[in-house]
């Protein structure tokens, strides 16, 4: 668990945050004084899976907190989370639904690409059940493990798994 305090969500914050989320495998909370909406979704952008107000900042709610956050869950005050869910659900229209593209960032050759994995099959049958060549399904698998630095096929189908995609 890492707990990062800041004045405000600068880019300097945001650097630390995206730096912390790819190198590790740690859970982020943040706590800050001075914060806007938008900044603190920038902030849930780099990895972010507790936000706290420093206002807020008691012994017993940042426990809660990061109790919450190291179980896997997340953590955004009632107050941001409705304006949190709301820019989502404009994203998810507005910009990746036109792409062809699940919220999770995966193009849907890509999930069923999983799906097939996680029911056993091997290439060529993937391959043949996509009407894709071997290259082809080779190749969108390659793409997506580099793109979510994933180690292998299983890890892959893990990811698949825990974002509720298959």
């Amino acid at each position: 668990m890492t707990v990062i305090v800041a004045d405000a969500v600068s880019e300097d914050v945001l650097v630390l945050l995206r730096r912390t989320w790819r190198t590790s495998t740690t859970r982020i909370v943040l706590i800050v004084a001075d914060f806007s909406e938008q900044a603190v979704f920038r902030a849930v952008g780099c990895g972010l899976a507790g936000f706290v107000p420093r206002s807020e900042a008691t012994p017993e709610h940042l426990v809660h907190v990061i109790q919450t956050a190291a179980q896997g869950d997340g953590y955004m005050p009632p107050n941001l989370l409705g304006a949190l869910m709301a820019e989502i659900g404009t994203l998810q229209e507005n910009v990746l639904r036109p792409q062809g593209l699940h919220f999770s960032g995966l193009a849907p050759r890509e999930i069923d690409v999983l799906r097939l994995i996680a029911e056993g099959h091997d290439t060529p049958v993937i391959a043949e059940k996509l009407a894709y060549s071997e290259r082809t399904i080779k190749y969108v698998l390659h793409e997506l493990m580099t793109r979510l630095q994933l180690h292998n096929r299983s890890h892959a189908v893990a990811y698949a798994m825990r974002q509720g995609l298959i």
